[in-house]
């Protein structure tokens, strides 16, 4: 018998993925039988629904806003009862606290009403009483114009027993090739503290450098998806228009400020001037940086190589879609509907399936479900209840 699993704001599935095969070791996605299965999930995004579907055909699915949702609708559909579900799992949409949406003023105020969706969550926690929850969202819900959301949630959900815990993971330490930074907050019905995983990969970011003699190296991006080369061109993906040219100029792992008077390109643009994934190239040594959601026509990380246009000129290219589920660590096999823009926003919205199995199996282990890996290990402080 499978343990039930309830999957709110389930968008393309990432976190599904990771929820169902925790028992698989690093890195591999098998077909070994774990002891969760998603039970129920729940999203009103059209597109990432389908794709949803398509991959888990056996799944029932609520496409509904979960603000219009009963906590008891998705308990009937999961056929289960308050108190059955071993896991309440999601990622409430991160827009509201997204860095990359700081310009917008009500964001800047905490005022965007998607923030409300929080409080959705905490709600289906404490009707569902679920055995443990992991919630997911970006590393700006942790900032400090965002103080005042974060530790509502956190009282909350320690008003209902679950004794919440907080931390920021970089998915590249745990040997996700993406320098993603996402706060998981984690906690037991039993009120025991959730003790996350510790690191298993180090290497250079944001000027920090992790590494050490007992982790492994980060995985790089030609790690994961050099093999993919040369490829099949995919439609629109040459950089071209106003800055067609200073873009296949751009060595690998440089980004806008190459073309300034600092570096070796042409002087165009004063120093930092522009967002740091203007123009940004992919270094082929290093992890990916994080792969946005809905970014601008300029906006990487875009791919370390050139290819010729129709002219035969230089030009960068964009990331392809089977090498973006690659850096989001996806089966290759998953099944992606609509167009570019709707892909790239499902997977960029998604959880790495490695950095969600990896936390999933923590639980899952601290829970009594699984026996640990050999050589695997914790951290022995957490971060709870208030912000710091």
């Amino acid at each position: 018998m499978k343990m039930n699993v309830i999957s709110l704001f389930s968008g393309a599935g990432g976190l599904d993925i990771a929820v169902e095969r925790c028992a698989d070791p690093p890195g591999c996605l098998s077909t070994m039988a774990g002891p969760l299965e998603v039970a129920v999930a729940t999203d009103y995004d059209e597109m990432a629904i389908a794709t949803y579907q398509k991959n888990f055909p056996a799944t029932p699915v609520i496409a509904a806003d979960i603000r219009e949702t009963s906590t008891r609708q998705i308990l009937d559909a999961a056929g289960i009862e308050p108190g059955e579900a071993a896991l309440v799992v999601g990622g409430p949409p991160c827009t509201p606290f997204s860095k990359s949406g700081f310009w917008i003023e009500e964001k800047r105020n905490s005022a965007d009403p998607n923030a409300s969706l929080l409080d959705d969550y905490v709600r289906v926690v404490r009707e569902a009483r679920p055995e443990a929850f992991i919630l997911e969202n970006v590393q700006g819900l942790t900032y400090g114009t965002h103080r005042a959301q974060f530790q509502r949630l956190l009282d909350q959900l320690c008003e209902l027993g679950y004794n919440p815990q907080w931390q920021v993971l970089n998915a590249a330490e745990y040997g996700v090739p993406q320098l993603r930074r996402r706060v998981f907050v984690v906690g037991r019905r039993d009120g025991q503290t959730f003790r996350f995983p510790s690191p298993t990969h180090g290497g250079i970011s944001e000027r920090v450098d992790t590494s050490s003699s007992e982790r492994l190296p980060f995985v790089s991006a030609r790690d994961a998806i050099g093999d993919l080369l040369p490829g099949r061109p995919e439609q629109g993906e040459l950089l071209e228009g106003t800055y067609e040219e200073l873009a296949a100029e751009i060595p690998p792992g440089q980004n806008y400020l190459w073309h300034t008077e600092r570096y070796g390109g042409r002087p165009v643009f004063k120093w930092r001037s522009r967002y740091w994934t203007f123009l940004l190239r992919l270094d082929p040594d290093r992890p990916a940086t994080t792969l946005q959601a809905q970014p601008g026509p300029w906006v990487g990380p875009f791919h370390w190589e050139n290819l010729a246009n129709a002219r035969g000129e230089p030009r960068a290219r964009r990331l392809r879609v089977q090498e973006l589920l690659r850096l989001m660590t996806f089966p290759d096999s998953y099944q992606l509907v609509g167009n570019r823009a709707t892909i790239q926003r499902q997977l960029g919205n998604a959880v790495p399936v490695e950095l969600g199995k990896v936390v999933v199996r923590a639980l899952m282990e601290q829970l009594g479900y699984l026996e640990p890996l050999p050589g695997s290990g914790v951290h022995q402080q957490s971060l709870p209840l208030s912000v710091r």
